[in-house]
């Protein structure tokens, strides 16, 4: 482990404009005296919500638990070899400004973590690693991916994690590397090893519950339902979320990798740092295939349902071309009908002066003019196939 180096005596001195202009909109002075850097503490209240753990290391054993920020920054500065691990949960902008003022972190990397919906990256500040992971876990009830962040600040002589949503859950990492004094005493690396290895385990339950979703889907598909296309849509929003928080991990692991020899990284490290790696590959490639899988099942999914449209379809208008055919032979026999109901309404209107009254053949050449109307119209409607 490197020594450790020499830390300011003041917590404003080597702070940026920009770190002194959001310090004071956190902390105005009051107009008699503006208080020193010394007592700009942030208020005691506050630290229990934000403050999960913080710890001194030395050796790979725990040799502080301080209560506080100012307990942490006061023993570090008593260490002359050790290190700090501090962890974070959604830290209030006072508590994020005394860590920057303590451990000189840019400017930009406090920006990120005080903002956060950061993408992944890595960025090297000097001496200092910055790192933004997303870290994600399955619920069962609801079948959906939560979604955490996570920003990691690595120095020579401390670890500072600000973590942004339930995942992933440090504390289990801390009481590993505590159960491992060997790998705790390499130092931050260890540690930023123990986070992203957490954070990329914790994706394994995550394909496991995506996978299984995508087999329900597919049967539902086939099956039928007429929900999985909104249960896909969802489903492929989160895959978009889950690449975003896998595809650059790749690239970051490999640029850690990149830079062993430079940075002298234990070569017991490199191997457990290749084996993230070689994870995070493979559940990105997972991800991208569960991706294409959706995309697929969603084009399947419509090819189906233009299917069962056209099939629907099909059948009204078969349904109405039979109707068509009987109101075809219902108009045929009606007109067939009509044409002696005519004659005989015409002849049966009881005038005095009509044509054939009195002829003797009126009767036979009505009942013989009916039946040739009759036999007409019969032959013709069958001509055309309406009856």
């Amino acid at each position: 482990m490197s020594e450790r180096r020499a830390r300011p005596n003041g917590k404003g001195r080597g702070r940026s404009a920009w770190l002194r202009s959001l310090a004071a909109a956190a902390t105005p002075p009051t107009p008699e005296r503006r208080p020193a850097p010394e007592a700009e503490p942030a208020p005691p209240e506050a630290e229990p919500a934000s403050i999960v753990q913080a710890a001194l290391y030395r050796d790979g054993v725990r040799v502080s638990s301080p209560a506080t920020l100012a307990e942490t920054f006061r023993e570090l500065r008593l260490q002359r070899s050790g290190m700090a691990w501090i962890g974070l949960a959604r830290p209030t902008e006072a508590e994020l400004l005394s860590l920057a003022a303590e451990f000189d972190l840019h400017p930009l990397a406090v920006e990120d973590a005080m903002e956060a919906h950061q993408r992944p990256k890595l960025e090297r500040y000097g001496e200092t690693l910055f790192v933004v992971l997303r870290a994600a876990r399955y619920l069962d009830a609801p079948e959906e991916v939560d979604f955490g962040e996570l920003h990691v600040f690595v120095g020579a002589d401390f670890v500072i994690t600000v973590r942004h949503g339930a995942a992933p859950d440090l504390s289990a990492v801390r009481g590993r590397m505590e159960a491992s004094p060997d790998l705790l005493k390499l130092g931050p690396e260890a540690v930023l090893y123990a986070i992203l290895d957490a954070v990329v385990d914790g994706y394994a339950p995550v394909v496991s519950g995506v996978q299984n979703d995508i087999d329900e889907i597919e049967t539902e598909v086939f099956r039928g339902d007429p929900e999985v296309s909104r249960r896909i849509y969802e489903l492929s929003r989160e895959m978009v979320e889950f690449q975003r928080a896998t595809r650059p991990l790749v690239g970051m692991l490999h640029g850690l990798m990149a830079g062993f020899s430079k940075y002298g990284t234990d070569e017991e490290l490199q191997r457990y740092l290749r084996d993230v790696a070689d994870h995070v590959t493979h559940t990105s490639e997972r991800v991208d295939g569960f991706r294409q899988a959706l995309t697929e099942i969603l084009t399947v999914n419509a090819t189906l349902v233009t299917q069962q449209q056209n099939a629907e379809m099909r059948a009204l208008a078969e349904a109405g071309f039979e109707q068509n055919e009987e109101i075809k032979k219902i108009s045929s026999w009606a007109a067939i009908l009509f044409a002696p109901t005519l004659v005989g309404t015409i002849y049966g209107m009881n005038f005095e002066h009509m044509p054939e009254l009195g002829w003797s053949f009126g009767y036979p050449f009505a009942i013989g003019l009916m039946g040739v109307v009759c036999v007409s119209l019969y032959v013709i409607f069958k001509r055309r196939d309406w009856l």
